[in-house]
């Protein structure tokens, strides 16, 4: 069985939180890799690494009264691949001038790279750092008025379940913390884990919001900011008649030294790179449920059915068909 090294997701506590936002989170991740293994007698293999992170690891008093003690003390964070802010279960104001002597790490974490995620009224804590100006966000239903009220300058899409603006993640709160999480896994650990998850936790992706997402960008762990780049432009434009050629002549490099820092950076080639967004692609427009089998191929850039099927076939074992009927059964 393969090695994956987890990921690491510090939870961010704090007095006034929401119980349930701090342990559902917690759970979600941390049996990822654990609970379908489990179930089909696999090896156990944890992908994710989750700690709850509260400065001077004082501990927290969440909103309903549950004292959590945290694993880790914030400030000994010194870098992470997601820190997740969880619901204010109490008075937004109140919260909001108890807690900005953590806005300090969010932002340092920020300029390291982490991800940074909020889930329902965390978006108003995440917003307080000033990271989401001029970026799009989303909250609850209910504190969507509040929220362009305080914040004018972010993009507020009060009706998305889910937003994301560079590595920026807002959940609108309640059951969308599951669109959320299984849009973070398949981020860092692909579109075949988070099917795994859904089904052991009995997330019916199909009636969600998940399956209309264009492309979810993934993780990049490297540092070659234009094969960065690249990637981006790939996730963007999977349907576009891409090839070695067409990339290097739009970020104006040649083929070989395209090939060969893509080779460095992700172990592969550029074309692997774009077979492998677009089937990522195939896979969530047959798990909608909605997708004609017979313009699939189209409509993730290929011109030749036949070669898209056996692409996909080798790819995933199961032909196009079969993988819809495949991932209906939850």
């Amino acid at each position: 069985m393969p090695y994956y090294k987890p990921f690491n997701i510090i939870i961010l506590g704090f007095d006034g939180a929401l119980g349930s936002a701090l342990i559902g989170a917690l759970d979600l991740f941390s049996f990822t890799g654990v609970s379908w293994q489990r179930f089909n007698n696999e090896d156990v293999a944890p992908r994710f690494n989750v700690q709850i992170a509260s400065l001077h690891g004082h501990s927290i008093r969440c909103s309903n009264r549950l004292v959590i003690e945290p694993h880790i003390n914030l400030q000994d964070v010194e870098s992470c691949d997601l820190l997740l802010i969880p619901t204010i279960g109490d008075s937004i104001e109140k919260i909001l001038k108890q807690t900005t002597n953590l806005i300090p790490h969010i932002l340092r974490l920020h300029k390291k790279g982490s991800d940074i995620a909020s889930n329902c009224s965390g978006a108003f804590l995440l917003a307080n750092t000033g990271l989401l100006d001029g970026k799009t966000a989303t909250t609850h239903w209910g504190y969507a008025k509040k929220f362009v009220q305080d914040f004018p300058t972010v993009q507020l899409e009060a009706n998305k379940l889910v937003t994301h603006s560079d590595n920026l993640f807002c959940a609108a709160g309640g059951s969308a913390f599951y669109d959320l999480g299984l849009m973070l896994i398949e981020r860092y650990c692909g579109r075949d884990v988070a099917s795994e998850v859904a089904k052991t936790q009995v997330i019916d992706v199909r009636k969600r919001i998940q399956s209309n997402y264009a492309n979810v960008k993934m993780y990049k762990s490297h540092n070659d900011e234009l094969i960065k780049q690249v990637q981006e432009y790939i996730e963007e434009n999977y349907s576009a008649n891409l090839n070695v050629s067409s990339l290097s002549a739009h970020f104006n490099v040649i083929p070989r030294t395209l090939n060969r820092r893509f080779q460095t950076s992700m172990q592969m080639r550029p074309i692997q790179y774009i077979q492998h967004v677009r089937i990522e692609q195939a896979k969530r427009l047959l798990e909608n449920g909605d997708c004609n089998i017979k313009s699939l191929a189209t409509e993730v850039g290929y011109e030749d059915a036949s070669s898209f099927n056996r692409l996909f076939k080798k790819t995933t074992q199961l032909t196009p068909k079969e993988y819809q009927q495949k991932c209906y059964r939850l």
